[in-house]
């Protein structure tokens, strides 16, 4: 029984707790358990062997036993009742969004214990009937078991690329080894990723296979070769070595990060030059000469073309905008002076006003905004007006202890209710340096009431920002069925900023959307949405974002110094204010 097993086994044994009501601190101790374990970077059977299960994070002595249990037997005795009282499809209903442990119960209760089951009372119209249920639950709920059906089976950047990293620098220090880079959807910074590609430049494959194949977190060996190795991890995932030698490095590197229509167009182009590009070379196609280039600069080099950032490669026209010098200068993490929404413990965050303060001090930013939630969020702690108040008191003294180290704006994430007004009235938020509006409620509005509650935030003079506008979480929550030219359109007009939010759950705007907004003169911005200080490092997938999108600093407006950036401000509020 491998860690995923494991893992899988307390989850599923903590969904059974909680449809059969059970207490909801042990219901998360389960959670916390599986959580740990999916996550360890050694194979759980040798910490077991080693008498180190309650190392594990969120492992106590009453866990640890039932663990011993599974290791050796398969199971343990509350596994077993969970197993005998609760049918397995009731747990897989649990995980259809909308549906939940209380529904997941009454569905039970009313003979539903099937996803399958589900779906036909649904088409039936048999749930609307259901206490707390209704016509428009039913709605969602079937439309959910359709998107869980084709959902993709793919992880989020956030996920990917810290296991990605955390190899590659295991292999770095292999003795003969020049050069390392991951390739494939994870170099070109896709929002979630398939199986990890792992790239090697060594003149001697084989210690660089030894050591892959040895690493802790590897449960399996699927297949190896002389220069080509897959493995799957103790968590599931599959990831895939190729070692060429460094003189192969730069065709290697291109072809493994794709993707693959860029590879296609790539090698037509070559073709009608002569030329026939592989993983391993370029060959001169009329002599069969082979051309060996150690720099993936030199590939596109070799064709007549600038170096195309792995951002851009994706077959949407930036091969021709190479032919044409029509390249953009890609934003990068150096520019970004200042971060535009972050929360605090004012509502759902766990840091002070100052500890964020103080983080972003040492990331080197110049100003940050503080962005609590609005008082109807109440799943959030949202601040009422009055608490808003004292967090400007807060706000004004951190300001007073940093002086020109950094400028910290008092601003406010306020709630579009789903009539399309504001959760504070216009008088509260034009006494803020800043106000961002979002949609958390009500994502499942119908396209043209949804949008028009978006664009109705959009014309308000004293909204500055749009926060993650399509209320994606990846990979489990759609995007609101917007009208996105809509809503884009509406921002060009209004001057309103949309936000590339840097949370890897929501990457939200898609690139898709950043480069069309670009296109149409909408302003972006680039910010974590942080809640803890450490959270405000995660700006860079942002950046990826607004990479993928073609997005240059020019169209980031956190790239401004603070004077410039207040003075841009929408309907020119702030333009006569000094800032020192």
């Amino acid at each position: 029984m491998n860690n995923q097993e494991v893992a899988r086994i307390l989850n599923a044994l903590a969904d059974g707790l909680e449809v059969q009501g059970e207490n909801l601190y042990k219901v998360l101790a389960y959670r916390k358990a599986a959580t740990s374990v999916h996550d360890l970077g050694r194979d759980i059977n040798d910490v077991a062997r080693a008498g180190e299960l309650r190392t594990i994070q969120g492992v106590g002595e009453a866990i640890a036993q039932k663990l011993e249990s599974l290791l050796a037997t398969g199971s343990f005795d509350l596994w077993d009742r969970v197993q005998r009282e609760v049918p397995a499809g009731v747990l897989e209903i649990l995980h259809i969004p909308d549906v939940g442990p209380r529904r997941a119960k009454l569905l039970w209760e009313h003979g539903v214990t099937s996803p399958a089951e589900l779906a036909e009372a649904a088409r039936q119209g048999k749930l609307r009937a259901l206490p707390g249920m209704g016509e428009k639950i039913e709605a969602r709920i079937l439309a959910n078991i359709e998107l869980v059906a084709r959902r993709p089976d793919r992880i989020p950047l956030g996920v990917a690329l810290p296991l990605a990293e955390e190899l590659l620098d295991v292999l770095r220090h292999v003795k003969g080894v020049r050069r390392v880079e991951a390739g494939g959807s994870l170099r070109r910074r896709q929002a979630t990723i398939g199986d990890i590609d792992l790239l090697v430049a060594s003149a001697d494959a084989a210690p660089v296979m030894d050591a892959f194949v040895a690493f802790p977190q590897v449960a399996a060996v699927i297949a190896r070769g002389p220069t080509k190795c897959a493995v799957q991890l103790h968590n599931g995932r599959q990831v895939d070595l190729r070692v060429l030698p460094p003189a192969q490095w730069g065709t290697l590197l291109q072809y493994f990060t794709g993707s693959k229509e860029h590879g296609i167009h790539l090698r037509e182009f070559a073709l009608s030059k002569g030329l026939s590009l592989s993983d391993n070379s370029f060959k001169v196609v009329k002599t069969g000469r082979e051309i060996f280039v150690a720099e993936e600069e030199d590939v596109y080099a070799r064709l007549g073309l600038p170096w195309i950032p792995p951002e851009l490669r994706e077959d949407r026209g930036e091969i021709e905008a190479a032919q044409a010098g029509e390249l953009p200068d890609l934003v990068e993490l150096h520019d970004l002076k200042g971060d535009l929404q972050m929360h605090t413990v004012f509502s759902d965050g766990k840091a002070t006003v100052a500890e964020m303060a103080d983080g972003a001090v040492r990331r080197k930013l110049k100003y940050i905004a503080i962005t609590d939630h609005s008082q109807s969020l109440g799943v959030a702690g949202g601040m009422s007006p009055e608490r808003l108040a004292e967090q400007r008191v807060e706000i004004e003294a951190v300001n007073a202890r940093l002086g020109a180290k950094l400028r910290v704006l008092a601003g406010v994430e306020v709630e579009i209710l789903k009539d399309g007004t504001l959760d504070y009235p216009d008088e509260l938020l034009a006494g803020l340096d800043l106000v961002i509006a979002s949609l958390h409620t009500g994502l499942r509005q119908p396209r043209e009431q949804v949008t028009r509650r978006m664009v109705s935030a959009i014309r308000n003079l004293h909204v500055d920002i749009i926060a993650h506008p399509t209320g994606r979480l990846l990979p489990d929550r759609d995007p609101a069925d917007l009208d996105m030219d809509a809503v884009l359109t509406a921002a060009a007009e209004t001057g309103t900023i949309m936000e590339i939010n840097a949370d890897w759950h929501r990457l939200d705007l898609d690139d898709v959307y950043v480069r069309r907004a670009i296109e149409l003169g909408v302003r972006l911005e680039i910010s974590t949405d942080a809640h803890r200080a450490d959270g405000i490092g995660d700006l860079g997938y942002g950046v990826s974002m607004a990479r993928r999108g073609w997005a240059t600093a020019e169209a980031i407006v956190n790239t401004l110094p603070l004077s410039r950036f207040l003075k841009s401000m929408k309907g020119g509020r702030h333009a006569q204010r000094v800032i020192l």
